[in-house]
């Protein structure tokens, strides 16, 4: 049965390849994951492999570590899976590894270094390389699960080995029937400190830079060598799936708050079949190389996820490259106003974007630090996705409504001389007057904008019980702000000696909440604790 799984589905179906196609990719956070930025979409490296050793037995073991089943959701329709996936994989590794040798001509044409001119390896001390965690980012850039992405840190050994895969348990899970049920693994060699490939016996092999990785007998399912990954690579499993690597230095850092974050699609009916998700939320706290500044937002997508993509990977670029002036940086910490550079950050954002049939709500909080460590706030938002900020007690709204209905979009569009006619609810069949994307009725109709509202300027004081809450409309179409701030109170009453995981638990509650009112719509919370420090990772994206 377990090779069964592992063996590539072959299907005429045209139909069944079209939906294959038409699968929404999914983004899968690892623990300890790091910031996937414009450097992951640059063009793959063309040179060929570099050195590249085989393992020693020891060095295998520490490499691999322990195996640890993945939460994955949504596995491929039609495929059981069972008992029959809970072997261990690092068990099974090394049984194979000791049954197999590679050709000496393949590992010279390689470049695989020998025994006999290997270097002695000993065990660093793991605290003198701590300061030398290296984060590893995938995306897949072509094939049925193109825009699929995960990133893992060298030090999260709970997620390590990380394997890819047609099904659960794998980490990177691509829907492509030419990848085997398990295809290739990827650890981390404490020894060398580098990422390592393997190929884990797979029938249609892997390429790493258009050069073959699996052991010379596919049919044997024999694992292939280690082989050392370097950023700019490509990843080549079946014959459409390419995966990017990005890999960077990172070193860990602590949030200064608590952060969750969660997302369900959600259903129409209780039991029902899951609505498409279109939501993506993030953070990226620091922005690279702007440590005192950080992003949280909330991107709602209509018509289809591309333009909430879009928006959720341009939009902190963005607000990053315009931060990285030094004359505007020092002018938002010393003015306390940053609504020059979030309404420039918008536009540029809409300018980047070539989205005409998608369109997306977008609510970014900009949060940053002065030279005495008092934290900042302030919002920019286009759409309904709300966010509010709660301190001593009293609710600070950080958003605004621009649904067609709403008071302060009928103002603006009647004080462009084309006002709404009683009764008129959408512009175009849209509910929504101002969104980024949509290109083709922002054509057609005027009073469609991507003009951002500003809010105003939040100074966070130090132990106030001060929280932020930002959500998609999932969340507020059932409940209220005076309801979120209820569900925050009695979850600290709850839990009052956590702190480092409270965060993640209350955004949970929230959620849980918005399921039990039946909510209709994909819902996506973020959840920002003033009053504690998160060790979580300082950068994650979910769609």
């Amino acid at each position: 049965m377990v090779g069964e799984l592992e063996r590539p589905l072959v299907s005429n179906d045209v139909d069944l390849a079209q939906d294959q196609s038409n699968d929404l990719t999914r983004n899968y956070d690892l623990e300890g994951e790091c910031h996937l930025n414009a450097a992951l979409l640059r063009p793959p490296r063309t040179q060929g492999l570099v050195h590249k050793q085989r393992l020693s037995s020891a060095s295998r073991r520490l490499a691999l570590g322990d195996s640890v089943v993945g939460d994955v959701s949504d596995p491929l329709d039609g495929i059981l899976v069972g008992q029959t996936l809970k072997r261990r994989v690092v068990t099974e590794h090394l049984v194979e590894l000791q049954k197999h040798g590679r050709p000496e001509n393949q590992s010279q044409n390689l470049r695989f270094g020998t025994e006999n001119d290997r270097p002695q390896e000993s065990v660093p001390n793991t605290d003198a390389i701590s300061d030398q965690r290296s984060c590893l980012s995938l995306q897949v850039v072509s094939g049925p699960s193109c825009g699929l992405h995960c990133s893992v840190l060298s030090t999260s050994t709970a997620r390590l080995p990380l394997t890819l895969g047609r099904v659960p348990p794998s980490y990177l899970l691509l829907k492509d029937y030419e990848v085997s049920g398990k295809h290739a693994m990827i650890t981390w060699n404490l020894n060398k400190l580098r990422w390592e490939l393997v190929d884990m016996g797979s029938l249609n092999g892997t390429l790493l830079n258009s050069h073959p990785i699996n052991h010379p007998d596919p049919g044997s399912r024999l694992w292939g060598d280690p082989v050392e990954l370097a950023s700019g690579d490509t990843i080549t499993v079946g014959t459409t799936s390419n995966i990017y690597v990005h890999i960077s230095s990172h070193n860990e850092r602590l949030v200064p708050f608590g952060v969750g974050m969660t997302s369900d699609p959600m259903s129409l009916r209780r039991g029902g079949k899951k609505l498409p998700m279109e939501d993506v939320c993030y953070y990226h706290w620091p922005l690279p190389g702007i440590y005192q500044f950080g992003v949280f937002g909330i991107c709602d997508g209509h018509g289809g996820v591309g333009a909430a993509k879009s928006a959720s990977k341009i939009l902190p670029e963005m607000v990053a490259t315009i931060l990285t002036d030094s004359v505007k940086r020092e002018r938002v910490v010393s003015g306390q106003d940053a609504s020059d550079v979030l309404r420039d950050a918008f536009s540029q954002t809409e300018a980047s974007m070539n989205n005409y049939y998608e369109g997306c709500t977008a609510t970014l909080l900009l949060l940053w630090a002065d030279a005495d460590e008092n934290f900042f706030a302030q919002c920019a938002n286009v759409g309904d996705s709300a966010c509010f900020i709660n301190m001593d007690g009293k609710q600070i709204k950080m958003t605004e409504d621009h649904k067609v209905t709403s008071c302060s979009e009928r103002l603006r569009i009647e004080g462009i001389g084309e006002p709404l006619k009683d009764g008129e609810t959408r512009l175009c069949g849209l509910n929504l007057a101002r969104m980024l994307g949509d290109k083709f009725v922002k054509q057609q109709d005027s009073r469609f904008s991507s003009e951002p509202y500003i809010s105003q300027v939040v100074h966070l004081k130090k132990s106030s019980g001060a929280f932020a809450l930002l959500a998609s409309d999932g969340l507020w179409d059932v409940v209220s702000f005076k309801k979120a701030v209820q569900l925050v109170v009695q979850t600290r009453e709850r839990h009052p000696t956590e702190t480092e995981n409270l965060a993640e638990k209350i955004a949970e509650v929230m959620l849980d909440e918005a399921r039990t009112q039946r909510t209709k719509d994909n819902t996506s919370i973020i959840f920002i604790d003033f009053d504690s420090i998160s060790t979580v990772s300082s950068c994650k994206v979910r769609p």
